[in-house]
């Protein structure tokens, strides 16, 4: 155990103070950060929130050193919106950006995920660890197959993502027969740049730590991007296949997730 991990701990959201602090840490990391906004935000009470808040499971890392009372004590975030539960609510919150019939006629067991941030302190250190780990036996326990989402670039200018973009697109896309497509209003082509022109180095400089983290699991990106002009983003749908996990990071978890 680290000093830093002593006095953090992981769970699913217990009651209206940690929802509050989920939203109150969202809309300092999308709102104040990032330029977003939104229908429910809440800019009286600093709350960044929307219709899916309610159905979901709200992954939350806890800083035992912050105020409850100020709804300062929740750090890091994750939302998780299984399958079952997005189809009783009657969407997930990709599809208002991308085509997910693919995922729903594979067959398989999906889980969303959705609204992931961290606060700017705890950002680099054992935060993210944990968050993760805690995803992992949430997956595992569930045996969840397809792990999906969105993850955002800053801005809209796909010119200026030029790289980063094109480098998905060449090397990442996820198979057709699960692959979503993003819907014409706001899809952008990702193969910007032909891929005997792209340098690595410069393509992985500019992509978000989220995506980096995402790639290492073995996850793949679907067809275009989707400029997301009220959050200020440029969104690409990524993809986990659990069972195409490479064996290292499946022993890892699994590991991590018998030993609990």
């Amino acid at each position: 155990m680290t000093p830093e991990s002593s006095y953090l701990e992981t769970r699913l959201a217990t009651g209206e103070a940690d929802l509050l602090a989920a939203q109150r840490l969202r809309y300092r990391v999308f709102v104040e950060e990032l330029g977003a906004d939104g229908p429910l935000v809440d800019h009286q009470h600093r709350l960044e929130r929307d219709e899916f808040d309610p159905v979901v499971d709200h992954l939350v890392l806890v800083d035992h050193r912050r105020s409850v009372a100020d709804l300062d004590h929740v750090v890091g975030v994750y939302r998780l919106l299984p399958g079952d539960r997005a189809e009783k609510f009657g969407r997930f919150y990709c599809d208002a950006e991308y085509d997910l019939d693919p995922l729903r006629q594979s067959g398989r067991s999906l889980l969303e995920l959705g609204r992931s941030c961290v606060d700017a302190g705890m950002r680099g250190g054992t935060g993210m660890y944990l968050l993760w780990t805690a995803l992992a036996e949430y997956v595992l326990s569930r045996e969840i197959q397809l792990l999906f989402g969105v993850a955002s670039f800053h801005g809209t200018d796909a010119q200026a993502l030029s790289q980063p973009l094109s480098w998905l697109h060449h090397h990442h896309l996820a198979l057709p027969q699960i692959r979503p497509r993003a819907h014409p209003e706001g899809f952008q082509r990702m193969d910007l740049i032909p891929a005997d022109q792209l340098e690595r180095r410069g393509a992985m400089t500019l992509m978000p730590p989220l995506i980096k983290a995402y790639l290492r699991l073995g996850g793949t990106v679907g067809e275009g991007a989707y400029l997301d002009r009220e959050f200020n983003t440029t969104d690409v749908f990524l993809l986990v296949d659990t069972a195409a996990m490479s064996q290292k990071h499946r022993k890892f978890y699994e590991t991590r997730w018998q030993a609990q």
